[in-house]
């Protein structure tokens, strides 16, 4: 199979998904509902199957590919890039298990459409989603799962259900194990709404695990490796997919804020807003400055990931933090910059600004990311 370049990927989101990101992406974000027409365009554009093995049918695409991806559906709709995000991860862990559904379900992701997601976080340990509080259960050969599961994005949409649990016989909150639950499973449910003041569409709402039996088949990890598997194949494609996410958002926030600024004018001035105001042009190369910042620190991951750089690692620890305080930063210039008009919700950027707040405090959260690499760089044991 001919190898596909990182434009040729942007150039089918801009071609296959764009337009409707652009004609859903504000209904979606008023009325608070799935983006089932922009999901419907990911899924025909083949896209489910970004990053999984070409023998499986996927494209075996990478993270520079999965993050320029990621990044053009942010521009668009972070709520449909941030679905998209979660279902990549998902997938990855269903690629990397031994499973014998492995097989089955990534034939089910390509070919059919499937939509996989994580259910991680619980309410017992919050955002530390490494931790669960559930334990397993053995009941006549099944395995028994009862977790509350807080945040779970794409709640009830989702096909797929990559579940956390603690092990059966776990003697630490780090003894866990990955497991496959399905769409419709019995004593799967979603047990409340989503109701966020950004990312309005991605479903993220609260699920229930009640006496939820499945197969050993499910198991997606060795008993007890489920935290060696968040570490090593989830984080690095969320933190990768998440700083993708927070830099789209900025680049739309940019975007929308040198379109207003350009186009509006001081009529007794004869002016634009950009030509008559300097205090308006130094927001907007604040803006771009931090922006590119972002951009140059993923870039600069990417690398290190690609050539197995021994401060990789740190390197996915911060992207995620430094992607996300520059959309913060971007979001909240560029809303001084465009004044009323994005306080009254005229323009995108005050939706890019409410989308933009979520990485921070979404797991692992940017204070918690400050820790982790102030402990990395000084020797001390991250757990």
């Amino acid at each position: 199979m001919a190898q596909i370049s990182v434009g040729e990927y942007i150039k089918r989101v801009e071609e296959k998904i764009s337009p409707v990101l652009e004609a859903e992406a504000a209904g979606v974000d008023a009325e608070g509902r799935w983006p089932s027409a922009s999901m419907q365009a990911l899924k025909e554009s083949g896209l489910l199957g970004l990053t999984l093995p070409v023998e499986a049918g996927g494209s075996g695409a990478g993270m520079r590919e999965f993050s320029a991806v990621t990044q053009k559906i942010a521009n668009g709709c972070a709520s449909t890039a941030m679905i998209y995000l979660m279902h990549i991860c998902g997938a990855q862990v269903i690629a990397a298990s031994p499973s014998p559904r492995r097989d089955d379900v990534l034939r089910q992701i390509v070919f059919n459409h499937k939509l996989a997601t994580l259910a991680f976080s619980e309410r017992g340990s919050r955002s530390h989603f490494w931790a669960p509080v559930s334990r397993a259960a053995r009941n006549n050969g099944a395995i028994v799962l009862n977790c509350d599961k807080s945040f779970v994005t794409s709640a009830g949409q989702a096909d797929y259900y990559v579940v956390s649990s603690g092990t059966i016989e776990a003697k630490t909150p780090l003894d866990s194990t990955l497991y496959l639950v399905e769409k419709g499973a019995p004593g799967l449910e979603v047990s409340g709404n989503f109701d966020g003041i950004g990312l309005r569409g991605n479903a993220s709402a609260p699920m229930l695990l009640r006496d939820c039996h499945i197969e050993d088949a499910c198991r997606l990890t060795a008993e007890g490796e489920g935290f060696k598997a968040m570490l090593e194949i989830v984080l690095p494609w969320f933190q990768i997919g998440s700083a993708a996410v927070s830099i789209g958002i900025a680049e739309a926030a940019l975007a929308s804020t040198i379109k207003h600024t350009s186009t509006t004018r001081l009529e007794h001035l004869g002016e634009s807003l950009a030509s008559a105001l300097p205090g308006i042009r130094s927001r907007i190369a604040r803006m771009q400055l931090a922006l590119d910042s972002a951009r140059a620190f993923l870039d600069q991951t990417l690398t290190r990931i690609e050539t197995n750089d021994e401060t990789a690692m740190l390197a996915v620890l911060g992207v995620k933090a430094v992607a996300a305080e520059s959309a913060l930063e971007v979001t909240d210039e560029g809303m001084r910059a465009c004044g009323g008009a994005a306080f009254s919700r005229q323009l995108t950027v005050e939706r890019n600004f409410r989308d933009a707040r979520a990485a921070s405090i979404m797991a692992p959260t940017t204070d918690a990311i400050y820790d982790f690499i102030g402990k990395a760089v000084t020797g001390i044991p991250l757990f």
